[in-house]
C-alpha cells in the first residue's frame, strides 16, 4: 500500500490526515525498522505492508466506533504499538495507555513517543491480568483467544464502555466464549466483517458493551489456562 493508496482508504473510514500526521507515521516507521534489526517487533518490514498490515488495520477500529466521542482508550497486549500508537497519532485528544508485557517493547515505544513528542500517552510494562484501569474503550489486535482475551479486557473497561477486539476469522471464538460473555457481564452489540483492501484477508471487528460489575475477575493466568471461561 503506498501513502497515497493508504490517505485514499483512510478516508473511505472517515479519517483526514495532516503533513504533521504523515511525518509522524513516516518516523515510527522508520523507528519499528531500525530497532526490529536488533529485537523482534514485527516480521513486517516492507514499507507498502506496514501501511497496510500495521497502520490501516489499526485505523479500521474506525468502522465499528467514532473514536471523537470518548476520550480514554487502553490497547492491551500492543506489542509494537498496533493499535494504540497509530490510533494515537491520528486521533491526538485521545488519552491513551498501551500495555505490554515485555519490558523491551516498552522501551521501543517510550522511544517512539518521544520522537514523535506525543502526549497523553503512556507505556506501561505490565502484565495484563496484573494491571489495572478504568477506561471507555479497550482494544486488543490478534493477542489471544476471545474467552481469555474477555477476561483481560473486560475489567479495565468502565461500566457501559467497550471493548473492541480486531480479529481475524472469529464465529468459533465467539460460540466458545458464551460463558466468559456471561461470568463477564457483557454483550456482542456490533460486528463488522470485512477483508483488508489489495491483500483481501478476512478481519472481524466486534464491539463488546460492559453492562454490570463482576468482581471475581481476571483471575491469575495459571487459573484462566486451567480453566478458562
Amino acid at each position: 500500500m503506498s501513502e497515497k493508496d493508504f490517505i485514499n482508504e483512510i478516508e473511505k473510514l472517515g479519517i483526514s490526515i495532516s503533513e504533521l500526521q504523515l511525518k509522524q507515521l513516516n518516523k515510527y516507521y522508520e523507528l519499528l525498522v531500525e530497532w526490529n534489526k536488533v529485537m523482534n517487533l514485527t516480521g513486517i518490514t516492507e514499507k507498502k505492508d506496514v501501511y497496510l498490515k500495521h497502520f490501516y488495520d489499526s485505523l479500521t477500529i474506525c468502522k465499528i466506533i467514532n473514536l471523537n466521542n470518548y476520550s480514554t482508550l487502553c490497547d492491551i497486549g500492543t506489542g509494537a504499538g498496533f493499535p494504540g500508537m497509530v490510533l494515537k497519532i491520528l486521533f491526538p485528544k485521545l488519552n491513551i495507555t498501551l500495555v505490554d508485557s515485555l519490558n523491551k517493547r516498552i522501551n521501543f515505544l517510550n522511544e517512539v513517543i518521544k520522537e514523535l513528542n506525543l502526549q497523553n500517552i503512556v507505556a506501561v510494562h505490565s502484565r495484563i491480568e496484573e494491571f489495572k484501569g478504568n477506561f471507555d474503550i479497550v482494544t486488543a489486535r490478534a493477542v489471544s483467544s476471545l474467552n481469555i482475551l474477555l477476561e483481560y479486557a473486560i475489567p479495565l473497561v468502565k461500566k457501559e464502555g467497550y471493548f473492541i477486539p480486531l480479529k481475524a476469522n472469529i464465529e468459533e471464538e465467539i460460540n466458545n466464549s458464551i460463558n466468559a460473555f456471561k461470568e463477564l457481564r457483557c454483550k456482542i452489540i456490533d460486528k463488522i466483517e470485512f477483508v483488508l483492501p489489495i491483500e483481501n484477508s478476512n478481519r472481524t471487528i466486534l464491539k463488546i458493551q460492559k453492562f454490570d460489575i463482576n468482581n471475581k475477575y481476571p483471575r491469575k493466568f495459571s487459573e484462566m489456562k486451567k480453566k478458562p471461561l
